[in-house]
C-alpha cells in the first residue's frame, strides 16, 4: 500500500469511527475555458480521477450511505457527486468514470432538462458574449463594468452573480432578464442534458439524485412551494428514467443559509434516504444522513491534490445538530 493510501486509511478511520468523504462536482468541460480556469477539463479531470481510483475505494452514494449507517463502511471511502444536470456530464465526465471503473451520482435539476439553463449560465454567457467595451446595467442596481479584455469579464461576471444569488427567485428571474437583454446575448439551448441522456447515465451504472424542478434556494420559498419543488422535482425524474430516486441534494446547498431544518424534514416526508449539503468535511456514523457533508478539492497539482484530501478529514463541517 503507497503513502497516500496508508494516510487515507488512517484519516479515515480516525478515532475508530469510519468516515465517508463525498466528493461535488458541477462541470467537465471538454476544453479548458480560459474565462473559468478553475472549472475541470476532460483531461485535468481524468487525471484528478486516476488519483482517485488509486487512493480510495469508491462507492455509488447510496451504498456508501448504508453501509455507513449499518458501521460497515471500509476504510478510504469515497462517493462522487455533480450537481445541476449539465450535458457535459454525460458527454464528458461519464466515459471517463466508466473508463476507469468509478460509480457517480448525478443530481438533477429536473426542470432544466431539454433545453433549460441555470439562471448563472445565463449571466456568464450573456456577459461573455457581449459585444460591448462596457456593460451599462446602471438601470438594475447592478452598476457599470468594463469588458474590453477577458480578465474584466471574468470580474464582472462574478460581481453580478455575488449580488443577484440570493435575491428573491422572481426578483433574480427578473434582473437576469434585463441582463441578457441588455448583453444583446445569444444564449446556448444545449448546456443540460437531454433526458435521453440520463437514461444513459443509468445503463452506465451512474445514480441519478434529485435536486428540486427549478433549483431554487429553498429557505425564500413558503413551505408549500418548497415542498412541491423537493417533491416534483424527484416525481419528473423517476418519470424519466423509470427506477425510484432515493437520494436528494439542496440548491446551493449551505446549511442555515439555502436551507434549514424545515427542508431537512420536508426531504425526509418525501421519503428520500439520505441528502447532502456543501458543507466541507466527511461524514460519520452520527452525521445526519439527510445532511451529509461534501468537497472538492481543486489543485492540479498530485500533493497538493492529495494534501488538501487529507485536510478534509480534519475539517468539522458547518452543519446543525
Amino acid at each position: 500500500m503507497n503513502p497516500w493510501n496508508l494516510a487515507f486509511a488512517a484519516l479515515s478511520r480516525l478515532n475508530g469511527t469510519a468516515r465517508l468523504s463525498i466528493l461535488i462536482f458541477h462541470r467537465v468541460l471538454p476544453k479548458p475555458d480560459s474565462l473559468f480556469p478553475e472549472i475541470p477539463d476532460a483531461d485535468r479531470f481524468e487525471e484528478m480521477m486516476r488519483w482517485v481510483a488509486a487512493w480510495f475505494r469508491v462507492l455509488p452514494l447510496s451504498e456508501a450511505v448504508e453501509r455507513l449507517n449499518s458501521g460497515s463502511l471500509p476504510a478510504r471511502a469515497l462517493a462522487i457527486t455533480f450537481d445541476d444536470g449539465y450535458a457535459d456530464n454525460a458527454e464528458v465526465a461519464a466515459p471517463i468514470l466508466h473508463r476507469h471503473y468509478l460509480p457517480a451520482t448525478f443530481f438533477v435539476t429536473s426542470g432544466m432538462l431539454d433545453g433549460g439553463r441555470m439562471w448563472n449560465d445565463t449571466v456568464i454567457e450573456s456577459v461573455r458574449s457581449c459585444g460591448n467595451d462596457v456593460l451599462d446595467l446602471g438601470s438594475t442596481g447592478l452598476g457599470c463594468f468594463g469588458l474590453k479584455e477577458e480578465g474584466q469579464r471574468r470580474v464582472a461576471i462574478d460581481a453580478i452573480l455575488a449580488a443577484i444569488k440570493r435575491l428573491p427567485y422572481e426578483e433574480r428571474a427578473a434582473q437576469v432578464d434585463r441582463i441578457a437583454e441588455v448583453c444583446g446575448a445569444r444564449l446556448p439551448a444545449d448546456l443540460m442534458m437531454r433526458s435521453e441522456q440520463l437514461r444513459d447515465l443509468t445503463a452506465l451504472g451512474m445514480e441519478i439524485g434529485a435536486h428540486t424542478v427549478t433549483h431554487p434556494i429553498l429557505r425564500q420559498l413558503d413551505d408549500e412551494r418548497a415542498l412541491r419543488e423537493i417533491a416534483d422535482g424527484r416525481d419528473i425524474l423517476e418519470q424519466l428514467v423509470g427506477t425510484p430516486i432515493s437520494l436528494f441534494a439542496y440548491p446551493n446547498g449551505v446549511p442555515g443559509v439555502d436551507y434549514d431544518a424545515r427542508h431537512v424534514e420536508m426531504v425526509r416526508r418525501c421519503g428520500f434516504r439520505a441528502a447532502v449539503s456543501t458543507a466541507w468535511g466527511v461524514s460519520d456514523r452520527g452525521t445526519d444522513r439527510f445532511q451529509l457533508a461534501r468537497f472538492t478539492p481543486w489543485d492540479q497539482d498530485r500533493f497538493r491534490f492529495g494534501l488538501r484530501m487529507a485536510r478534509n478529514y480534519l475539517h468539522k463541517p458547518a452543519l446543525p445538530a
